[in-house]
């Protein structure tokens, strides 16, 4: 202690004595910079470092730590029992004292010139960690030394040490197991909190119905490595991951122009379509090729383009009129083919250059699948592969994700191993048909039909299938930027992607929906924070990331592999909708409960089941004989079994026996 103070002291005297050539200019401020390791931060933005921080000491931030004491420490990403730092400590250093989070590391074995990795696990805390380097000495060294620090990755966990109490999710199991009693289809979980994979599930079968709609018993059981459709889901996955990355290298600026991308085309081909009701746009050919010549990547990513939501371009549908006779959509001037090959895809691509605007972008926000398919082409042009290529050799196999992919028959997996989704093709049981269209049911294929027709199974937004531990661990990408020794985003890149994208619309960020004031209940509950963003898939899928609960949840589901509940009233409202399991937002809600609370929950479970059985009931529609076989009575029965199995695990007899009554 005697030494460490004596070289304290040394240190104050040599500043005090060199206080009169100490230079406090701009000119010399930006010379100390380059000198420290601001200059490696700054090429670190582009993406080129592995690490989440290298920073060099002393004065990593490039400036003196007179007025405040900047320059000696650093702060990360860190969850407690994991982290790692990598410690490199220059020729010459003699000594120096290195704190994480105020404990002290012992640097008496450090020697200059050498590198020594420095396990943090013990002292890490979930959130922000920091540490500080000082008393270097000598102390006129530059980059005297060098610390790097790993990004956090998923670990094993338990529910109740991360906070979440077990009853909670022994309900969310439990409701989805009666709903596939009653005649839901199936579904997968997997919930990170504070870098742990805490729980994964899996229920149900990969293809729960036959094309007549019968259950299907001899289907095999969906395991945690079956891999689902995660229909939109893929923007977030495919196209937000990839544009993220290559803003943050600095290769994409979001206010580029897409026809400086897919060329003139773009705009000098466009024509005027009529939609399925035979309109044409109000605004003039000239007028909407100016607004094609102006759109840029941010416009399509908040969903600004003025794109239609829908043109259909791999088909002409022909829509039952009375479940007998077919009658002809108009023709679709878009038509694009049904080739689900490469030359489709070309050909697709042309159609969308063709395409006009329905309103001028910036001005409205309609959700679009065409704005992701574009910006999916765009990832195409700039990285000079194709999406599938791009996302496993950058973020999948760096990370050790092995069962998330795009085509997933073509990729080596096995039919039984994905879960199936529409019982017969894309027909909706018969009620629409088109040329080249599929029959049978769809397994191990995208469903989306503009992807698999129209794209050969890959675009930006839709086509990724994956399973829901593999999903999560890749959600867990947002809470940091990056996973282990792989950095992907930068963090100002991170926080201008899940901003509100305008005071008037706190709900969309670019690309990302947020949760903002209780703005999507329906998918993130009513506790998630208001930073809370993810998204939702057509076929039954959920991704939540709350960042100020370090919570993730991959929630998927094949609700569409079920029979059509009545072809003349709605060709898309398929039997699993109707499931409780079918809504998504039912598993952030439950697991909530109690978060972080050394409470006894079961009172207060037992009492929503007891409401959800009744709101259940409410929910039948109006005609439907409540005795019957729809499945909306069939999820209400759900309801009731699961409020007895919560009763007669706690004991209430009572509450058991007044249901029956």
């Amino acid at each position: 202690m005697d030494l460490m103070m004596t070289r304290r002291q040394t240190l104050v005297g040599m500043a005090v004595a060199a206080s009169g050539l100490l230079a406090t200019t701009d000119a010399a401020l930006a010379d100390e910079r380059e000198k420290t390791g601001m200059v490696a931060e700054a090429e670190d933005a582009g993406g080129a470092s592995r690490w989440q921080g290298e920073v060099s000491f002393p004065d990593w931030m490039g400036t003196p730590s007179g007025t405040l004491p900047l320059n000696s420490s650093y702060s990360y990403q860190g969850y407690h029992g994991q982290g790692a730092l990598e410690v490199s400590v220059a020729d010459g250093v003699e000594d120096f004292s290195l704190f994480v989070n105020g404990r002290r590391i012992d640097t008496s074995r450090m020697a200059g010139g050498g590198t020594y990795g420095v396990d943090v696990a013990a002292i890490a805390v979930d959130g922000t960690n920091t540490l500080s380097v000082t008393n270097i000495f000598p102390s006129h060294l530059e980059k005297a030394v060098t610390v790097r620090v790993d990004y956090p990755v998923v670990l094993a966990g338990t529910p109740a040490e991360e906070g979440i109490n077990p009853a909670t999710l022994d309900m969310v199991s439990k409701l989805i197991e009666t709903d596939i009693e009653h005649g839901f289809t199936s579904a997968q979980l997997a919930i990170v909190r504070n870098g742990r994979l805490v729980y994964e599930g899996a229920w149900g079968r990969t293809n729960s119905y036959l094309p007549d709609g019968r259950p299907n018993t001899t289907s095999p059981k969906v395991t945690t490595s079956t891999l689902y459709d995660l229909a939109s889901n893929t923007k977030m996955y495919s196209v937000n991951y990839a544009i993220q990355l290559l803003v943050s290298q600095q290769r994409l600026d979001l206010d580029a122009r897409i026809v400086d991308f897919l060329g003139g085309g773009f705009v000098t081909d466009t024509i005027l379509a009529h939609d399925k009701d035979g309109k044409l746009p109000e605004a003039s050919l000239e007028t909407i090729k100016g607004w094609k010549a102006n759109l840029t990547i941010r416009d399509l990513l908040r969903h600004q383009g003025g794109f239609p939501p829908d043109p259909k371009y791999p088909m002409q549908t022909l829509f039952n009129d009375d479940i007998t006779n077919t009658v002809p959509q108009q023709t679709n001037d878009l038509f694009a083919g049904n080739g689900a090959d490469e030359a489709t895809k070309a050909k697709t691509v042309e159609m969308i250059c063709k395409t006009h605007l329905d309103y001028e972008p910036g001005t409205k926000t309609v959700y679009s699948d065409v704005d992701y398919m574009v910006l999916g082409l765009v990832v195409e042009k700039v990285t000079g592969t194709d999406l599938d290529t791009y996302l496993k050799r950058t973020f999948f196999v760096p990370m050790g994700l092995s069962h998330i992919t795009y085509n997933p028959l073509k990729a080596g997996f096995a039919k039984d191993v994905c879960a199936a989704t529409e019982l017969n093709g894309n027909s909706r049981d018969g009620s629409v048909s088109y040329e080249g269209f599929r029959t049978g049911t769809i397994q191990g294929q995208v469903h989306d039909e503009k992807a698999y027709y129209g794209m050969a199974g890959v675009s930006g937004h839709a086509g990724l299938f994956a399973t829901a531990t593999d999903l999560a661990k890749l959600a867990f990408v947002m809470l940091s930027g990056g996973y282990g020794r792989n950095r992907f985003f930068d963090k100002d890149v991170l926080d201008a992607f899940v901003a509100p994208k305008s005071e008037g619309a706190p709900t969309w960020g670019l690309g990302w929906w947020r949760e903002a004031d209780a703005g999507r209940p329906w998918y993130f509950g009513t506790q998630s924070t208001r930073s809370t963003v993810g998204h939702q898939g057509w076929t039954g899928t959920l991704t939540m990331i709350d960042p100020h609960r370090n919570l993730v949840v991959a929630y998927l589901t094949n609700k569409i592999n079920s029979p059509v509940t009545d072809k003349t009233v709605d060709v898309n409202k398929f039997d699993g909708n109707w499931y409780t399991a079918a809504t998504l937002g039912f598993v952030p809600q439950i697991i909530s409960i109690g978060m972080d609370q050394d409470l006894d929950v079961s009172d207060q479970l037992l009492d929503l089941a007891a409401d959800m059985c009744v709101d259940s009931l409410r929910l039948i529609p109006e005609g439907i004989d409540p005795a019957g076989n729809h499945p909306s009575v069939k999820n209400f029965e759900s309801k009731r079994d699961l409020f007895e199995k919560l009763a007669e695990a706690s004991a209430d007899t009572e509450s058991v026996a007044r249901l029956r009554e």
